[in-house]
C-alpha cells in the first residue's frame, strides 16, 4: 500500500511493489498451502502461474484465458469465508490472501485473518485508497522494519 493508503496504482499492485517488497511477497507465498484472490485481481495481475493451488473466487467468472491456464487454478463461486474454508479443506490451513482491499475487508469483518503483512511503500497517488488505521484496528505491530523507502509491518490479532 501506498504511504496514503493507494492498494493499486494504474489498476495494479506492481508500480507500489519494490524488488525487496517482491522478494518478501514470494517468500510469504513459499510458506503457503494455496494463494486465495477474487476475480477483480485474477484480471489485473499476472496469475499464470503459482507455486501453490491458485483459488479465485468470482460471480463472474470472467477470467482471462492465460490464468485459467495455470494448472494449480481453482475458480469457485464462493463467497470469501466459505471460499477459505474450502481451500484449507483442500489444500491445507495455510491460505495466503493475495486479492484486493474488498476481498481483504471482507475476510477481516469476518476475523478470518491471523496475520497481516503489510507493506508500506513511499508511493502516492493511486487507486482504491484505504485507511491503513481502520485496516490494522484489530491487529498489533509483530515487527516492522524499514528498507530504503518501504516499511514492512507484520502484525497479528489482537
Amino acid at each position: 500500500m501506498g504511504i496514503d493508503g493507494s492498494t493499486s496504482i494504474n489498476g495494479g499492485s506492481a508500480q507500489l511493489s519494490s524488488k525487496v517488497d517482491r522478494l518478501r511477497f514470494h517468500e510469504l507465498r513459499s510458506q503457503a498451502n494455496s494463494i486465495l484472490i477474487g476475480g477483480n485481481t485474477a484480471r489485473n495481475e499476472p496469475y499464470e502461474r503459482t507455486p501453490v493451488p491458485l483459488v479465485i473466487i468470482s460471480k463472474s467468472g470472467e477470467i482471462p484465458e492465460g490464468v485459467r491456464n495455470n494448472p494449480l487454478v481453482n475458480i469457485w463461486d464462493l463467497d470469501p469465508a466459505s471460499a477459505v474454508s474450502k481451500a484449507q479443506g483442500l489444500f491445507g490451513p495455510d491460505v495466503l490472501v493475495e486479492g484486493g482491499i474488498a476481498l481483504l475487508s471482507a475476510l477481516l469483518q469476518a476475523n478470518l485473518i491471523q496475520e497481516l503483512f503489510l507493506t508500506i511503500s513511499a508511493k502516492t497517488d493511486g487507486e482504491n485508497v484505504y485507511d491503513l488505521n481502520s485496516l490494522t484496528r484489530d491487529f498489533t505491530v509483530l515487527s516492522s522494519e524499514k528498507l530504503g523507502d518501504d516499511t514492512f509491518l507484520k502484525l497479528i490479532r489482537e
